[in-house]
């Protein structure tokens, strides 16, 4: 950072730039999905970081962005939250470069992102080809477990710190990856559900996702929560609104099938991976701790037929 940063009480940041590089820029930030406020910190740092990684980018600079009650909670809220964001950026490798508040009567946390990329070797949406084959990088079920955590459910206390391991970790292996292998095609899960944002990847690439069901990982006790209730409003709405662009297989069971639409927050990559290629990627994921799921194949779409297949 050539001026500027928290340290210098000043009102933007100069940071210089690697020559040859394209510039990713993304925001998210959003209410709390655990009681701890470190652990919101960090979850919402990893979640505005994943939009950069998801195409092969690099973090560069972050900046928060907080709305914080001051008159109803205490300032070390606020100090825990920052200070669980400042380590995550940190681990990113990236600069924190400052960022805004302001006073609200509801709390809401994120960061604002810049990254570096290449300009030839990025991931999109519009990049997955028919044939290649589609690795999930986390498991599913983080909207059902935070509304459980809201709810102070039995045995919350483990559920929020399953959450906290999970939505916490950096998709950085699966950006790394992007890059080493040219990968094309890719997206982070995040709000519309592994269902919504498969459909977003296969209608920009003109393709049709099979996604295989009983392939897709689920969080301990997701299914459990779902069918007692636990599917957040926001899960239901992208279920209602997506599955009349869905051709589901007979038989699918309704609550699994719920799960396949439930809003993420922080959620894993979705890789689309030439078959050659299919082996060494999942190899590179696992070696590095995250998760390696073959969920399903992109195939040729035939005009009038749904974008997203559920078997």
């Amino acid at each position: 950072m050539l001026t500027g940063g928290p340290g210098d009480n000043e009102d933007a940041a100069i940071v210089s730039f690697p020559a040859g590089k394209a510039l990713v820029q993304t925001l998210d930030f959003f209410t709390p999905i655990v009681n701890d406020p470190y652990k919101f910190g960090r979850i919402g740092a990893a979640n505005a970081l994943s939009d950069v990684y998801a195409m092969g980018g690099e973090p560069w600079t972050a900046m928060n962005i907080v709305c914080f009650p001051a008159k109803s909670l205490p300032m070390e809220v606020l100090s825990e939250i920052l200070r669980g964001a400042g380590d995550t950026v940190a681990e990113a490798g990236a600069i924190p470069a400052g960022g805004h508040s302001v006073e609200d009567d509801e709390l809401k946390f994120g960061l604002s992102v810049s990254g570096i990329v290449d300009p030839d070797r990025f991931a999109s949406n519009r990049g997955v080809q028919p044939g290649d084959e589609l690795v999930l990088t986390k498991p599913i079920g983080t909207g059902v477990l935070a509304t459980a955590v809201k709810g102070e459910m039995p045995g919350h206390e483990a559920m929020e710190t399953l959450l906290a391991a999970v939505c916490g970790r950096l998709n950085k292996t699966g950006g790394d990856i992007i890059r080493e292998f040219g990968l094309k095609g890719a997206t982070d899960i995040t709000g519309f559900g592994l269902g919504g944002h498969m459909l977003e990847l296969a209608h920009a690439s003109d393709v049709v996702m099979e996604l295989r069901m009983q392939s897709v990982p689920l969080l301990e006790g997701a299914l459990d929560l779902a069918s007692m209730g636990m599917l957040p409003a926001g899960s239901i709405c992208n279920r209602n609104y997506y599955r009349p662009r869905v051709n589901e297989a007979p038989g699918l069971d309704p609550i699994h099938f719920d799960l396949m639409f439930d809003a993420q927050t922080s959620g894993g990559l979705i890789l689309a991976v030439p078959k050659a290629q299919l082996v060494q990627v999942m190899d590179r994921l696992e070696t590095a701790g995250d998760m390696a799921a073959h969920i399903g194949t992109a195939h040729a779409h035939e005009p009038g037929t749904p974008r997203l297949s559920i078997v």
